[in-house]
C-alpha cells in the first residue's frame, strides 16, 4: 500500500489544503464532488497541485503535520518547485 501527503488548491497562488490518504484517486474524487472535507468544500479546493508518496503511514502523517506548520511562502515554493504551472495532477491517477 502507498500513502500520500497532498496539497490541493482552487487556483494558482490561491487557498491551499494539506491532507493525507492511502487512496489519492478516491480522495480526490471526494474533494472534486464536495465531500472531501468541509474546508476544501467551502473554498472549492479541487486542484491537486502537489503530492508525495510514502511506503508506510507514520512518515506520511509526520510529513503532513510538518507541512501544516510551515508558513505559506514555504508551501508555495514547494508547490512551485514541484508543479510550476499549478496544473491539476489528479489525472495522473486515472
Amino acid at each position: 500500500m502507498i500513502f500520500y501527503v497532498y496539497i490541493i488548491s482552487n487556483k494558482q497562488m490561491g487557498t491551499i489544503y494539506i491532507g493525507y490518504t492511502n487512496d489519492l484517486k478516491k480522495r480526490m474524487y471526494r474533494h472534486k464532488h464536495g465531500v472531501g472535507s468541509k474546508f476544501a468544500s467551502r473554498y472549492n479546493l479541487k486542484i491537486l497541485v502537489y503530492y508525495e508518496k510514502f511506503k508506510f503511514p507514520m512518515p506520511a502523517i509526520r510529513r503532513e503535520k510538518q507541512l501544516k506548520k510551515w508558513n505559506r511562502d514555504w508551501k508555495i515554493n514547494l508547490i512551485n518547485d514541484f508543479n510550476p504551472n499549478w496544473e491539476d495532477l489528479t489525472y495522473f491517477f486515472d
